[in-house]
């Protein structure tokens, strides 16, 4: 196993470790992990075509059920009560999610092609081309449609929010839409001209319409802000996708309404 799948499957066993020691984990999890690993097993073994596509498909199922925190044995706790961070805002509360993190452990440790490497200077580069775009599009956006405002603050919790954000969320959603879609959709699409345009284009789909149930004008913004992701996926590897969703987060988080406006 690299050595870069060793320390992913430490800090996994780490903080899960301390999760079942301190009662916030059940032994019920158990079940969500032992899918998992069957699943990685499919995956990586090479004899069986059909049971690789067995393996991901049984992914893409727990990846639900894990996103949608169907499976037992995980206590999410609350780590910030409901409340407006101005006072024109919706009530915010943030949960550190146990159950969803599994979903990017799992790619990591079972599908290494996700990241993509590129040299640092390309990542930078493609880091602040999908900032750019994401900001202007997303944020833009949003300001236009009068979902928020200029609204800079930072509040007592934000550090929990930064480290919540980029380790619980972002990571994991840049590793399953950019990485595992898009990267496996361009795999699958090296034959068309065109391929790389409609892999983008297809996550950022599919990343727009996970939101659907925040209203049609999430759908539309989160998409747009996929198509920077993208990019930055496309030229500077799982890191640079990872960058500039978190930056753009951090963007909306300090410097405007957030999440939105009442």
């Amino acid at each position: 196993m690299p050595a870069l799948s060793w320390l992913h499957l430490a800090f996994l066993s780490t903080g899960y470790g301390l999760s079942l020691l301190y009662g916030q984990l059940a032994w019920t999890a158990a079940i969500s992990v032992a899918l998992l690993l069957f699943a990685g097993y499919a995956v990586r073994q090479q004899q069986t075509p059909v049971g690789q596509f067995l393996g991901h498909a049984l992914f893409i199922v727990m990846a639900l059920a894990l996103a949608l925190h169907w499976m037992p044995g995980f206590f999410n706790g609350r780590a910030i009560a409901p409340q407006r961070l101005t006072d024109d805002a919706v009530p915010f509360a943030m949960y550190l999610n146990q159950d969803k993190p599994l979903i990017g452990f799992w790619l990591l440790l079972a599908c290494p092609w996700i990241v993509g490497r590129r040299s640092l200077r390309l990542s930078v580069q493609a880091t602040a081309l999908g900032l750019g775009l994401s900001a202007m599009l997303a944020l833009g956006g949003a300001v236009l449609l009068g979902m928020v405002h200029w609204a800079p603050k930072w509040p007592d919790h934000a550090w929990l929010w930064t480290a919540n954000n980029l380790l619980l969320v972002t990571i994991v959603e840049e590793a399953l839409f950019r990485g595992y879609i898009q990267g496996g959709l361009s795999r699958r699409f090296k034959h068309l001209a065109q391929g790389d345009n409609l892999a983008l284009l297809l996550a950022s789909l599919l990343f727009g319409l996970v939101h659907a149930g925040a209203g049609w004008q999430w759908v539309l913004l989160s998409g747009l802000a996929g198509v920077g992701y993208g990019l930055a996926y496309r030229f500077g590897g799982l890191g640079a996708a990872v960058a500039t969703h978190f930056l753009l987060n951090l963007l909306h988080f300090a410097l405007f309404t957030y999440p939105m406006l009442a």
